[in-house]
């Protein structure tokens, strides 16, 4: 199963891909669905377009044998810092490793862009990922964040903050 960057054609099956995997009904089959903690959608297609109109970021996806993407990641390369972002696997998919192949290949993209370390947000009531990504050498670094782009990321079902968790490269 090829990881590839994703291209501007890829946008409307990401759009699908990542809304299943945080979102509505479908997000539930999985276990790595906010749809308890926020409503609304994680992303649309004109977003997905801003993300790719910028040149610090690429996504990466994780494709079938027919070109089904199956899996995906948000890299924005910040000075020698790279920001790992909307990790989505399909939810019916979750526990195959998927997931861990493309947090590996987000490990390379960050070496290859000489970048020292890995950061990213997680929603602090998201227990079981934190300690997903702890298992995987990620930790806590202390900082806790405001849960913003209300309206943009979703709308929040409860009062929400994010932990910053990293991983040395």
């Amino acid at each position: 199963m090829p990881i590839t960057k994703a291209t501007p054609a890829d946008i409307p099956a990401l759009n699908i891909l990542v809304n299943s995997a945080y979102r509505g009904e479908e997000s539930k089959k999985g276990w790595t669905t906010e749809a308890d903690l926020l409503g609304g959608i994680r992303i649309d297609e004109e977003m997905l377009h801003e993300n790719f109109s910028n040149e610090t970021v690429s996504i990466l996806k994780y494709t079938d044998d027919e070109g089904q993407i199956l899996g995906s990641v948000y890299l924005e390369i910040k000075a020698d810092e790279l920001y790992l972002g909307m990790f989505s696997v399909s939810p019916v998919l979750q526990n195959k490793g998927i997931g861990k192949a493309l947090l590996e290949e987000a490990e390379v993209f960050a070496k290859e862009w000489n970048c020292r370390k890995i950061t990213m947000t997680v929603i602090r009531a998201r227990k079981e990922l934190i300690s997903w990504y702890e298992r995987r050498g990620y930790t806590f670094t202390g900082e806790i964040q405001p849960f913003a782009g209300v309206g943009r990321f979703g709308e929040p079902k409860q009062e929400l903050e994010l932990i910053v968790m990293e991983k040395a490269v």
